[in-house]
């Protein structure tokens, strides 16, 4: 067996059992790309399309031992939105970086986002998880409901990332908040014991997000907003 069909249809064994490379590798490279992330590192984008490259053959393929043995396709398709949202991620981040960075070093400034900005991500999640919802009831996902929460606030955190929102870190604590429990009740173990690990990522992400939005002004919290654009 090569390396490439390793990553794509091999295993790792465990006591008691085995799990399949591509959840646990790809949850690793998920891990590292939160940890570059909250450094505002360029290569958190890269990083993280590896993993969701990797994840969406997990839960596409529906081929993982446990309580399901269907697809998870709220958790596949969020994995392609992740992957588009990367691409963005990683031009918007660098040109904010040659664009001269922020001042404490960081890929791009942070800020808090604005009142407008709020509603806005309120409006994309209302709208998004509506769609989400409708979406997986006609192609069967397992459990639409909580999917179409996970996929919709997905996008919205993945997206407030891209954007140096520090309220992205809040989103993600909501997704969290759902995903363990659902994935467990799936049977993905590894991505649900990776979704613990997040949440701490993410506590530690929003007070450093936070602290270093604070020595930022609005008017000049991102060094890109002229070069890169909305």
């Amino acid at each position: 067996m090569t390396l490439l069909e390793w990553l794509i249809h091999g295993t790792i064994d465990v006591p008691g059992g085995s799990l399949r490379a591509p959840e646990v590798i790809g949850n690793l490279f998920g891990l590292a790309s939160a940890v570059l992330g909250m450094r505002r590192v360029v290569w958190a984008w890269p990083v993280g399309l590896v993993g969701n490259v990797l994840l969406f053959i997990v839960f596409a393929s529906g081929e993982l031992s446990g309580a399901v043995a269907e697809p998870l396709w709220g958790q596949a398709g969020r994995q392609v939105f992740f992957a588009a949202m990367a691409l963005y991620g990683w031009w918007r981040w660098s040109e904010a970086r040659r664009a001269g960075g922020a001042t404490d070093g960081g890929a791009i400034a942070v800020r808090w986002a604005t009142w407008f900005e709020r509603l806005q991500l309120l409006v994309l999640g209302v709208v998004g998880y509506a769609v989400a919802y409708a979406l997986l009831l006609q192609i069967g996902s397992w459990g639409p409901p909580t999917e179409a929460w996970i996929l919709a606030g997905s996008m919205l955190a993945t997206y407030g990332m891209a954007r140096g929102w520090v309220e992205f870190w809040i989103v993600w604590m909501l997704v969290d908040v759902v995903g363990v429990t659902t994935l467990i009740n799936a049977g993905y173990y590894p991505t649900a014991a990776m979704y613990l690990v997040y949440a701490v990522f993410v506590v530690v992400g929003f007070v450093v997000w936070a602290r270093a939005s604070s020595s930022t002004s609005a008017s000049a919290a991102d060094p890109a907003v002229e070069t890169v654009g909305a």
